[in-house]
């Protein structure tokens, strides 16, 4: 990769070290070390060395307007406003170029069953680099608008909680609890992290409470991988822990057969994107379908189906019927 493509991505790597909460103040060494490991999967300085990563403040400084200060008390770098990310600023042209070069070659890849998950991430990123290419970019905005997840956060934890799940160890934070409106201080052994609409959860065993919990990360502030090396009492084993559900949510108990009657114009988007693996159609007439599935009743396939509105009709079972059958009531009064 050019040299020119390599300034870039580390620009990135130190704007992303100058913003992190977890290590506050990276050194030059700091800093060094995790561009060469993103670049080269080593940090004994054989391909970067600390008069590169001196060039690279400086150009930010210069070139990007990054408010980099050196903070003598804690012997590091950091962002004099705390606001500020390289991120924000527009790709350049090169930058668009490397990209085009990492995106080939993600293309000659995406039927492996490795990538699969992610090919229609994939087709996104390709979608969004054919029109940044175009001549016209910056009149864009008036023909063509692309999905924004409007995610409160978390992404940032991503990186240390997988390390920590790797190397088997506890994490401590400080988690917001939105019904209660409190903090507290969680110390748990994190076992898997799942993306759901566009929210990262991760999976843990309290030790204490011998049960598993889920926590959203972008309720989680302070995080930091303890020392203490987890021995879990059970095997977890994710496929299998989220076979019969819908969303995030599990709990004990066996899933339940669902059978619903969706319109003829809410069929076609059910059967197009099902709700859950497990989901089948039963009988199609001229103005209703009938689909099953068995699954965990959650709140998130509740929801899911109060979305269709007055399109879809739970016909089995009971429970679920009055669930929706209250949720309807105290919508309509509202209305």
């Amino acid at each position: 990769m050019p040299q020119i493509k390599n300034a870039f991505i580390r620009y990135r790597i130190i704007d992303r070290m100058l913003r992190s909460k977890y290590k506050p103040f990276p050194s030059k060494q700091d800093l060094r070390k995790a561009c060469e490991e993103a670049l080269f999967g080593d940090t004994e300085g054989a391909h970067i060395c600390d008069s590169t990563i001196e060039k690279d403040l400086f150009a930010m400084r210069m070139e990007h307007d990054a408010p980099i200060k050196f903070n003598k008390k804690n012997n590091g770098y950091y962002y004099s406003d705390d606001h500020f990310t390289i991120n924000d600023i527009p790709l350049t042209a090169d930058e668009l170029e490397s990209i085009k070069f990492a995106l080939n070659t993600l293309q000659q890849f995406r039927e492996v069953p490795f990538f699969q998950q992610f090919g229609h991430a994939i087709d996104k990123i390709s979608d969004r680099i054919a029109v940044e290419s175009d001549k016209n970019a910056d009149e864009l905005g008036n023909y063509i608008q692309f999905e924004t997840a409007l995610s409160t956060g978390g992404s940032e934890h991503l990186s240390l909680l997988l390390d920590a799940i790797r190397q088997k160890k506890m994490v401590w934070f400080v988690y917001i609890n939105y019904v209660k409106g409190v903090e507290k201080p969680r110390k748990v052994a994190p076992l898997f992290l799942k993306e759901y609409r566009n929210r990262w959860y991760l999976i843990t065993y309290d030790v204490n409470k011998e049960d598993i919990i889920t926590f959203a990360l972008e309720r989680m502030q302070d995080l930091k991988i303890e020392d203490e090396t987890i021995k879990l009492p059970v095997d977890f084993d994710a496929q299998h822990y989220f076979k019969d559900s819908v969303g995030i949510t599990v709990f004990p108990g066996q899933p339940e057969k669902i059978s619903l009657k969706a319109n003829k114009i809410a069929a076609r988007y059910i059967d197009s994107q099902p709700f859950h693996s497990s989901q089948k159609l039963v009988s199609s007439g001229k103005e209703y379908t009938v689909f099953e599935l068995n699954i965990l009743i959650s709140e998130e396939f509740i929801r899911s189906i109060l979305s269709y509105a007055g399109e879809i009709e739970i016909l089995k079972p009971k429970r679920l019927r009055k669930i929706l059958a209250e949720r309807i009531e105290t919508m309509s009064k509202l209305y």
